[in-house]
């Protein structure tokens, strides 16, 4: 028991939602009030006491982290993943259960948690160091690193309340990772930085979890979680569904998020995926003139998709995105004339009239791997921006060959071209420069 960090025990956060909110009254009402209600109930012994619904954000999480993990907790919005880290962090209470915390926490659940927007950023240095338990010394020592590390030291002595969201971020993640927490708690807020800032703090939470400090770490960027940690929890509606190694995990998340077959057919503009002018009747995988969710890798297949344009004279585009089993994108396919090459002019320019279309993107062999593969596609106005028919994860096929090979690794599999050239001549009646393709 003396290795474990983070442990909960039937833990439950309950909310009431909807309801009329009741005016405010004196102390001299509500001892009224309470003094009236048990006449009430034997007056109205069935009646309702609360209007408002109840709505369980976690039941019954049992979980448990060992010092030094890193786990990542998934789940789609509203599955509870904040509110556990909210609870872990003290900021809200339990409704029922216990939580058990061994060493000191650093977290950082949202833009600027635990900063005061009046005070500069290194007052706010200290101020977090502060709350966090540390003396004065502790936290100069780690000043100049954390100042560094969030890039604002031009910016130090202003108000942070004059920061842009990245800046924020920046110093929130510098203060929380580098003040020493023994368990450091992180939810989607890396979001908001760039790409640059992103790998910087993966590279952090690394550091802090190789240094045997624990990390729980909530994100929908699954390729994070991936590099991050070694373990995953995930939830669904405030329960915790599955517990267990990052790979396996992340896939049974993945088939959740997709429960299509090779083709998915809607009737309606309501039921369909649509946008303001275009709606989806169909989606399927193609290979060999029929419809298919095993796509064999050696032979070339298609995506194929119906959709009906209901306004006149607009230029379309599609862009066709292909995921891999951990959400991660392997290709953007797109007809768009800003980024496509034609030769010649394109159909795609042309205005389309009102009326059903079929477009069929065809990919070509020996070109992904054997995994399985989700299908995103987006059908917009070359006019109209931000207008676009979006469809995420519409349908997913798997990918195989008769005779794999175990050699082969990766999201595609390229076929490459080699060339051998024999520099010294060895004497044989081998030639001295021969060509091959591998795969």
């Amino acid at each position: 028991m003396t290795d474990t960090a983070v442990r909960t025990v039937g833990l439950g956060k309950m909310y009431r939602i909807g309801g009329q909110r009741e005016a405010y009254r004196t102390l001299r009402d509500t001892l009224v009030q309470m003094a009236k209600r048990p006449l009430e109930r034997l007056r109205h012994p069935g009646a309702a006491t609360h209007h408002s619904e109840v709505l369980w954000a976690l039941k019954d999480v049992d979980l448990e982290v060992r010092r030094g993990e890193a786990v990542g907790i998934i789940g789609r919005n509203g599955a509870g993943k904040s509110t556990l880290l909210k609870v872990l962090s003290h900021i809200t209470e339990p409704t029922e259960g216990r939580v058990e915390i061994r060493g000191r926490v650093g977290s950082l659940l949202e833009v600027g948690t635990g900063f005061h927007s009046e005070l500069t950023g290194r007052e706010n240095i200290f101020l977090n160091g502060a709350i966090l338990g540390m003396t004065r010394a502790e936290i100069r020592s780690r000043f100049d690193e954390i100042v560094e590390f969030a890039e604002i030291s031009r910016f130090l002595d202003t108000p942070v309340k004059r920061y842009s969201s990245g800046m924020y971020v920046r110093l929130a993640f510098a203060v929380a990772a580098h003040l020493d927490p023994e368990i450091l708690i992180v939810d989607e807020v890396l979001a908001v930085g760039d790409a640059a800032f992103q790998k910087k703090c993966l590279g952090k939470m690394s550091d802090v979890a190789g240094g045997g400090r624990t990390v729980l770490f909530v994100s929908h960027n699954l390729s994070a979680v991936r590099q991050l940690c070694e373990r995953v929890v995930m939830l669904d509606g405030g329960l915790m569904k599955t517990d267990g190694k990052t790979d396996e995990i992340l896939r049974i998340y993945m088939s959740t998020m997709s429960e299509s077959t090779e083709a998915q057919e809607w009737t309606d503009r309501d039921s369909a995926p649509h946008g303001p002018y275009q709606w989806l009747r169909s989606v399927r995988i193609v290979q060999d003139g029929a419809s298919t969710q095993r796509v064999d890798i050696e032979e070339p297949f298609s995506v194929e998709f119906d959709f009906v344009n209901d306004y006149d004279g607009e230029g379309l585009y599609c862009n066709l995105v292909i995921l891999d089993d951990y959400g991660a994108i392997v290709l953007v396919a797109s007809n768009n004339p800003l980024v496509a090459r034609f030769e010649g002019e394109s159909w795609f320019q042309k205005p389309h009239p009102r009326g059903a279309y079929r477009y069929s993107c065809t990919f070509p062999s020996r070109f992904l791997n054997v995994r399985r593969y989700f299908v995103s596609l987006g059908i917009g106005s070359l006019r109209s921006r931000g207008d676009e028919l979006t469809a995420d994860r519409v349908i997913s096929f798997e990918g195989f060959e008769t005779n794999p090979v175990p050699a082969y690794q990766g999201v595609v599999r390229v076929p490459a071209e080699w060339q051998v050239t024999v520099l010294d001549d060895p004497g044989t009646s081998q030639p001295t420069d021969w060509r091959y393709t591998d795969g």
